[in-house]
């Protein structure tokens, strides 16, 4: 079933930024928001079926990362879990915390706020696919090292990181590995044993659920301070009256991911390189690609068009729903932090464009947005070739 949401006359490419909610998903919190309405906290009969709701809720996500289900805390969404991951382990002055430069926004800023409490933040390099390099973890490792946070995949370009190294690097020194798998969460296959991982953060929002509900997996033993303190919820880890309906959002959105990860995985994967041949077969010149050729999830394709500056671009062409990393500041746009933190020139940058597939993207609808997006390139080199 097809979310109503989701128009007829405009192509929704833009999946890494928000998915629309899948209307078994809000079907399955209805109840709870309409009838189920008690405190699962408390006791007596309208406490039991919104308390049973949250435990299935829990095992579910659990299920889809491979984890036990008192390993998962609810959270409000992937920023408070990935400061809960980083604050958490509750450092100090002295302590030192390792992250790398293409993280989002949640992990860089909640690095900067701790750094200026005294803690050692050091902030790695990538290469030009946006990956870490396990040897500079390596190198930068001290006796004093508690957490590494390297996000498992990354929003712009899709890159994956090489998490099993980089976190059997920190297991080695003693030090918790954290990854924010917002955007892979849902989309491949994860184990959070495969992966060697002790903190891991989901995002509803990213795979089919609401806004405003995800999850933090916390490894068995490992122990976090509270964010929010208060009636001890969620193992003492999270305080706050639950919100059951949105914890059965996201429980219903892991059942479904899993059950049909792997076709779906094939079939995006299938449509992204279409796009990307279509792209390339009729831009003069080609577009250029952005992050891992291979190690990339299967519906994010970032590229750039040369000759044109995509922000412009996409401003005027209401028909396609997509995203460009430049930010604007007083008029003149910035080209992304992350791609420039690649290697990227100021003209590559500011010419790259996401386009990120998902559940209800067809094929028709990627020959529409290659047949939009050359439409416009080619009108907008045209324009600037009559000046």
């Amino acid at each position: 079933m097809r979310p109503p949401g989701l128009r007829d006359d405009v192509v929704y490419l833009d999946h890494n930024a928000t998915t629309p909610v899948d209307p078994r998903v809000a079907e399955a919190a209805r109840p709870y928001i309409e009838t189920h309405f008690g405190n699962p906290s408390t006791a007596g009969t309208y406490a039991d079926e919104p308390r049973r709701a949250l435990i299935e809720a829990r095992a579910q996500v659990a299920a889809l990362i491979g984890a036990r289900p008192g390993e998962i805390v609810f959270t409000s969404g992937g920023s408070e879990s990935d400061v809960l991951a980083l604050r958490g382990p509750a450092l100090t002055p002295g302590d030192h915390l390792i992250s790398q430069v293409t993280e989002h926004p949640a992990v860089l800023r909640t690095c900067a706020a701790l750094e200026r409490s005294g803690v050692r933040i050091t902030l790695l390099p990538v290469d030009g696919s946006g990956r870490v390099d396990p040897e500079d973890v390596r190198r930068a490792l001290t006796p004093r090292t508690r957490l590494v946070s390297v996000m498992l995949a990354n929003g712009e370009t899709g890159t994956l990181q090489p998490v099993v190294e980089l976190a059997a690097v920190a297991r080695e020194h003693g030090a918790l590995f954290h990854t924010d798998a917002a955007q892979a969460v849902g989309k491949i296959p994860l184990s959070v044993a495969d992966l060697g991982v002790d903190l891991l953060t989901v995002a509803g929002h990213k795979f089919y659920a609401p806004k405003g509900v995800g999850a933090l997996y916390v490894r068995q033993g490992v122990v976090v301070e509270p964010l929010i303190p208060g009636g001890g919820q969620e193992g003492g880890r999270r305080s706050g009256t639950e919100n059951v309906a949105f914890a059965v959002a996201l429980g219903e959105a892991a059942r479904l991911a899993r059950e049909g990860m792997v076709a779906e995985k094939s079939r995006i994967r299938r449509l992204r390189d279409r796009l990307h041949e279509r792209l390339d077969a009729d831009r003069p010149g080609g577009v250029r690609l952005n992050g891992h050729p291979e190690q990339r999830l299967p519906g994010t394709l970032n590229v750039s068009l040369p000759g044109v500056l995509t922000r412009d671009l996409l401003s005027n062409l209401p028909g396609l729903a997509a995203a460009t990393g430049s930010a604007c500041h007083t008029g003149d746009p910035e080209p992304s932090t992350v791609l420039t933190a690649m290697g990227l020139d100021r003209e590559r940058a500011l010419s790259a464009i996401r386009l990120s597939l998902g559940r209800w993207t067809t094929e028709a609808d990627v020959d529409r947005a290659a047949a939009l997006l050359v439409a416009a390139s080619d009108d907008v080199i045209s324009r600037r070739a009559s000046i």
